[in-house]
């Protein structure tokens, strides 16, 4: 069982990324999935989740209006759409996988399934 997170890299400021995250295993169609990032020095910081049917989407504070998550289900994938990329944004991006799709935030600890991160870097 594994996630494959991609897509990160170098932006200005104003610029977009699209993360994509590749989950291995049929399972992954009934798990929720979603994104973390964590910038040095910092806590891991909830950015979105998406429901196993795509149903359901949640937003941090901080991206919403900028990010847009979506699911190819067939695929087993997740996107992360970024818009409007400030520097604040620069951090490493993680996807996660759990059965449950609320609660990331204080659940962060406790969900099922981590990929590796994939950098973010926005230049002023």
């Amino acid at each position: 069982v594994q996630l494959q997170a991609s897509g990160g890299g170098l932006v200005q400021a104003g610029g977009s990324l699209r993360l994509s995250c590749a989950a291995s295993g049929s399972i992954f169609s009934r798990f929720a999935m979603g994104w973390f990032r964590q910038a040095p020095g910092k806590e891991r910081e909830f950015v979105s989740t998406i429901s196993w049917d795509g149903g359901l989407t949640y937003y941090g504070d901080s991206v919403k209006g900028r990010f847009t998550i979506s699911r190819d289900t067939a695929k087993n994938t997740v996107y992360l759409q970024m818009n409007s990329l400030k520097p604040e944004d620069t951090a490493v991006y993680y996807c996660a996988a759990d059965g449950k799709t609320t609660n990331w935030r204080a659940r962060v600890g406790q969900l099922a399934y981590w990929g590796q991160g994939t950098q973010v870097t926005v230049s002023s």
